[in-house]
């Protein structure tokens, strides 16, 4: 038996138009050669020639926001509150057991940019593969939006998903699921035009929202989803980076098969 890990993440890119202006990362690029420079400044009496083939060491400095990439969002970013009343958690408080269990995929690709993932939907598809949900495990939708990663349509590409789905996956247990779209719901513009025909305030961010009645952690910006060769049986690792009292943290997560 031999273990394959699927990386399920995008890379964090300067420059993109897949992301609203402000948050399109910016990153500079410290080379071999100014860093040699640096070295200088460390070292009284260095000079870059003395280092190996006059090169010193290599540094990034980036500018980017916590849903900047594949990133995990907790509850706080939804509300202050969740589950009732209770004080919503922050990413460094996310227990880190959430974040490694058994993984299912749910494959909604078929589905039109800015439809709706019915809760409907959700139950026919876990009838479909054959799968009962458990308490803990981490729930994957496709819905094939990475394939246009790093282009200005992105954001408007994949379906979303619904309060009611939403609340069907949490009402059973799961506490961190994840999309390969740019949100958990359905595109921003989608819900924007909806509210603007219907004046109705509930569709705005109906997805997210739902954790202020059940606090849950969503994974957004994910990619190859269509790289896991099966619905279930796979496990998911999808530590989040550990910022203070943060809305979200930057995560790689992985899909771990024993094949």
């Amino acid at each position: 038996m031999t273990t394959r890990i699927i990386d399920l993440a995008i890379a964090i890119e300067a420059g993109l138009p897949s992301d609203p202006e402000m948050m399109i990362p910016r990153i500079d690029y410290i080379d071999h050669v100014q860093g040699a420079q640096q070295m200088t400044q460390y070292f009284p009496g260095l000079k870059p020639e003395q280092l190996p083939g006059g090169l010193g060491w290599a540094v990034e400095s980036i500018h980017l926001t916590t849903h900047s990439g594949t990133h995990l969002d907790a509850p706080f970013h939804y509300h202050p509150t969740m589950d009732g009343g209770a004080p919503a958690l922050t990413i460094d408080q996310i227990p880190l057991h959430w974040c490694f269990q058994d993984g299912v995929l749910l494959d909604f690709s078929h589905k039109a940019d800015g439809e709706g993932i019915g809760a409907d939907d959700v139950a026919a598809e876990l009838a479909r593969i054959g799968y009962t949900l458990k308490a803990l495990d981490i729930v994957l939708v496709r819905t094939g939006a990475d394939a246009f990663w790093g282009k200005p349509e992105y954001l408007v590409k994949g379906a979303g998903m619904t309060r009611e789905s939403t609340l069907y996956l949490v009402e059973r247990g799961i506490k961190v699921v994840g999309i390969d779209a740019w949100s958990w719901d359905r595109p921003l513009p989608f819900l924007a035009q909806q509210f603007q025909n219907e004046g109705d305030p509930s569709v705005i961010w109906e997805a997210h929202f739902a954790g202020i009645e059940r606090g849950y952690c969503h994974m957004e910006k994910m990619a190859h989803l269509d790289q896991i060769p099966k619905p279930f049986g796979f496990k998911v690792a999808c530590f989040p980076i550990k910022i203070k009292n943060a809305s979200a943290g930057w995560t790689r997560p992985v899909a771990i098969v024993e094949e």
